[in-house]
């Protein structure tokens, strides 16, 4: 696939990007050897190879799922300007 200063141009557009005119040759260069590369990438051959979603083999150490130090409502709501039936009450925003 190549691109042309025209599809350039539109591509800009659609990146709300502005591109002078004399800059458009240079970009649809740089963009058609980004896109070589791509076509380069589709040629790997990836049968087999597990997705991954980092370089490293390593998990996320997790905690256990406990509830701790729960049910204190009142000691929550005691630094509340107001409340009300176990709720913070803020003013009512209108636009």
């Amino acid at each position: 696939m190549s691109l042309d200063k025209d599809t350039v141009r539109k591509i800009a557009t659609l990146a709300r990007i502005k591109v002078e005119e004399d800059a458009l040759d240079s970009l649809s260069g740089e963009l058609n050897n980004i896109l070589g590369w791509i076509e380069q990438l589709d040629e790997v051959d990836t049968d087999g190879v597990a997705p991954m979603t980092s370089v490293v083999a390593a998990e996320a150490p997790q905690r256990p799922d406990q509830v701790t130090d729960g049910d204190r409502v009142d000691a929550v709501l005691s630094n509340a300007p107001e409340e009300a039936e176990h709720f913070f009450v803020v003013p009512k925003v209108i636009e």
